[in-house]
């Protein structure tokens, strides 16, 4: 790293000593001892990232629970990961070794929806898509979407600060925690934010802890703002002969003023996979094929104007839906890259390098050069209207060389992305996998106040030691 250091958590406990202390405040089948079982809690979804042995697997129901375990640990010394679903890309839930996963799914409950303020307040292991259909039947509309939306938790939405599809009319999950009640690393429960719709005593501890990964306390209820919910959208896609005028077409829908619910891109080689494995007859020329959606009052239209803008930029060919129907065949393209580009090669390095919208088709045509550099291939999809790409680097894990190369390049595309003044990531997290780049991203003096905020949350360092820093 560029400058400090930090303290180790100390030798974890004896796994009985751990146990015993642990037992005292938790019902027998919050405790899961079992190797076989407490392995797969060890890593989430990302690849080439180290992960440790938990020395037990805690899932508690209440904030008493998660207090108890956080002052044993505290007293104990021994390493907290918090986890969620496990779905996340950047290691940030991979256990430590000997260390207590603190697993928050059991701490399920919508605690209240209220349609005047345009609050629900809930628990962290509520699931991001349940959440969504309980505000739908108030009118209401919880607007971050992550793609694994039917997996991820609210919590671990919180920890990694994550996005969507609509982020670019509607942004990302720090925009719309409005408190948090947190476990802190020595089990005092501090609550920050508000209910309200305005407020601003004192520093916002409550954006502190949004993307911090558990590394500063354990999120246990938040209070999340809610918006009406919006009319049907409807889609279009336009196809283009090159990623160039799709980025230049991306550039002229947002510089013309219009505020999409939806704007993404998808490259050549994710449109091949996609037709590979479903047949989906997008045409073989095409070379990046842009969606466009609008849930306004009059989508209809919207996407006309855009549609125009498509043209004008070189789409040789624009197709908006007619219905919701339509509009859900359209987008079923999208929905399907990540499983297309799995299936190249069977693992996939998924990157999520942000950067401005003008230099987004610098950053397409970057990553095509280091594809043909490391002899690879590596699909685009992104989130063009907030200019949040996610090169998917596909790799055979059998094979060393191959591997070898996958993590050359996703290192390459990472110092692109920074390049073009842009951010190592997006939307997944730092973790265990970009920690490194974090520290080129924020530079000496950043991380040093960075870790000095960690200090003063978690002074040994207990807290998911070994991400970010």
């Amino acid at each position: 790293m560029s400058s400090g250091t930090h303290s180790k958590p100390g030798t974890p406990a004896a796994p009985a000593d751990l146990l015993d202390r642990l037992r005292a405040g938790l019902p027998a089948d919050a405790l899961l001892t079992d190797p076989d079982v407490t392995a797969s809690y060890a890593h989430d979804m990302a690849s080439f990232c180290e992960a440790g042995t938990p020395a037990v697997v805690v899932l508690p129901r209440t904030v008493e629970e998660v207090q108890h375990v956080m002052r044993t640990a505290t007293e104990l010394k021994v390493p907290v990961v918090p986890q969620g679903a496990r779905t996340g890309l950047s290691g940030a839930a991979n256990a430590s070794e000997g260390c207590v996963v603190l697993s928050l799914v059991k701490m399920d409950r919508i605690i209240e929806i209220n349609p005047v303020d345009r609050i629900a307040v809930v628990e962290p292991g509520v699931i991001n898509a349940t959440l969504s259909r309980a505000v739908a039947e108030h009118g209401l509309f919880y607007p971050p979407d992550p793609s694994s939306w039917e997996m991820c938790t609210i919590g671990g939405n919180i920890g990694t600060a994550s996005g969507g599809l609509c982020c670019v009319k509607y942004g990302v999950t720090a925009e719309y925690v409005l408190g948090l009640d947190v476990v802190l690393a020595d089990g005092r429960l501090l609550s920050t934010g508000r209910r309200t719709a305005k407020g601003v005593a004192g520093y916002d501890l409550t954006r502190l802890f949004v993307g911090s990964e558990g590394s500063l306390g354990i999120v246990v209820r938040a209070v999340l703002a809610l918006k009406p919910q919006p009319p049907q959208q409807l889609v279009l896609a336009a196809e283009f002969g090159s990623a160039a005028a799709a980025c230049a077409a991306v550039c002229k829908i947002m510089e013309g003023g219009h505020v999409p619910s939806l704007l993404e891109l998808m490259d050549r080689t994710t449109i091949r996979a996609v037709n590979a494995i479903a047949h989906m007859g997008l045409p073989e020329t095409t070379e990046a094929l842009l969606l466009a959606a609008f849930d306004t009052p009059d989508p209809a239209t919207d996407l006309a104007a855009v549609g125009a803008l498509c043209e004008a930029a070189g789409a040789t060919q624009v197709v908006p839906a007619e219905d919701a129907a339509e509009s859900e065949l359209l987008l079923q393209a999208r929905r399907l890259s990540l499983t297309a580009l799995e299936a190249v090669k069977g693992t996939t390095m998924i990157d999520d390098v942000c950067v401005p919208r003008t230099r987004l088709g610098d950053m397409l045509d970057g990553v095509e050069r280091i594809a043909d550099k490391y002899g690879l291939t590596i699909g685009v999809c992104a989130h063009a209207g907030d200019g949040n790409t996610h090169p998917t680097v596909c790799f055979d894990a059998a094979d060393p060389d191959e591997s070898r190369r996958a993590r050359e390049s996703f290192d390459e595309i990472m110092a692109l992305g920074l390049e073009l003044g842009g951010t190592i990531t997006g939307e997944h997290g730092v973790g265990v996998l970009k920690k490194e780049w974090l520290a080129r991203e924020l530079g000496p003096v950043g991380v040093e106040m960075q870790r000095a905020v960690k200090t003063a949350f978690d002074p040994h360092h207990l807290l998911n030691p070994g991400k970010l820093f």
